[in-house]
């Protein structure tokens, strides 16, 4: 990469040198109806596995579980949708997720801190990580991939050593209170009145429907949300209207780092422990809920609930798959065909808007 790419303030983190930028219109993905097939096939899925096995349909060794884990990943699609909206990618989401955990394992072994104290350190700590990581691609010009990819390894030595000095057998195990209730609680717990939720959802995905109204009226609501959205768009045009690239690049990055650090959080209460290895699995499940659901690769057009659908779809195959006893070696196999036409989709999308402009002028 030569001197002037670095340089080049119009492609902070964005494609190289020499490759001419596809201008797009910001602003949530155009895809109603291609969240209404997703509903249409995760329906048609539980159906099928549950006539295969009537398990399937147990609130409290199936369903219940389920619903967390869609909880929490939907959090982390949520991360990766927050720079996917600026055309940037996070390799690095699931040690910035072990690297929250980390700070927040700490507050409650080391300061004693009650549970929702030690959740905003970890937010802290995530948010400061990931803006500086933002911070370094706009200083560099380095492309968001090689950034976080390096990114990811640094965190991983750094958590890796953290967690073989401080503590026994690589994990906090200080349980602050209440953290054993929010794991096993469900909205039947939860009244208004003579009025109470369902014993089959956990009260985790309370967590998950505050991110998703907070990230949805970010990019439907605010200023913010609308130049992040631009930025995706057009870096060169943002920049041209006044918009302050490299500031929106670090709050973007800043915002996937404090999601991740949520997402670990909820997956620690699930596991009742704060261990180097949390988030080790996140990646591909941050790309296959934003991506399945409508984000767009490029930038430019996210989909807040095209993201939770996306993380149903491929937590509901994978829960009738491992019900059906199908061994974790194809059961990766699958997921990963299943990454790969999610990826496709937003080539073919570009293609067939591609076809439609040229028709309709």
């Amino acid at each position: 990469m030569s001197t002037t790419d670095v340089k080049d303030p119009d492609r902070i983190g964005g494609p190289p040198a020499g490759r001419r930028e596809r201008v797009r219109k910001p602003g949530l993905a155009p895809g109603s109806s291609q969240r209404l097939g997703l509903i249409v096939v995760i329906a048609a899925l539980v159906l099928l596995f549950g006539s295969a096995r009537s398990a399937f349909y147990d609130q409290q060794m199936s369903v219940f579980p389920l619903l967390r884990d869609i909880a929490t990943l939907t959090v982390v699609g949520l991360a990766q949708l927050a720079v996917l909206s600026i055309g940037h990618m996070n390799l690095a989401v699931g040690r910035m997720a072990a690297f929250s955990a980390m700070f927040m394992g700490a507050a409650y072994q080391y300061w004693h801190l009650p549970l929702y104290a030690g959740l905003a350190v970890g937010l802290v700590a995530g948010g400061a990580i990931g803006a500086l990581t933002g911070w370094i691609i706009t200083v560099t010009g380095v492309n968001s991939f090689v950034v976080t990819l390096a990114m990811d390894f640094a965190l991983l030595g750094l958590v890796s050593l953290v967690y073989s000095q401080f503590t026994v057998a690589a994990a906090f195990t200080a349980k602050p209170a209440g953290m054993d209730e929010l794991r096993n609680l469900s909205l039947a717990d939860v009244c208004v009145g003579q009025v109470c939720g369902s014993p089959a959802v956990p009260q985790l995905m309370l967590f998950t429907l505050v991110a998703m109204a907070t990230v949805g009226y970010l990019y439907t609501r605010t200023r913010l949300g609308r130049e992040l959205l631009l930025v995706g768009s057009n870096i060169t045009a943002a920049r041209l209207s006044g918009i302050p690239t490299a500031r929106r690049v670090v709050t973007a990055h800043a915002l996937s780092g404090a999601l991740a650090a949520l997402a670990a959080f909820m997956l620690a209460v699930t596991s009742g422990s704060f261990t180097a290895g949390i988030g080790g699995e996140f990646m591909i499940p941050s790309f296959l809920g934003p991506v399945l659901g409508g984000t767009l690769l490029a930038g430019g057009a996210v989909s807040v609930a095209g993201t939770l659908l996306g993380t149903s779809l491929v937590q509901v195959i994978r829960q009738g798959l491992t019900m059906l006893g199908i061994g974790l070696e194809s059961l990766n196999t699958y997921l990963g065909v299943i990454l790969l036409l999610a990826l496709s989709t937003d080539r073919v999308r570009d293609a067939i808007s591609s076809r439609r402009r040229v028709s309709s002028s």
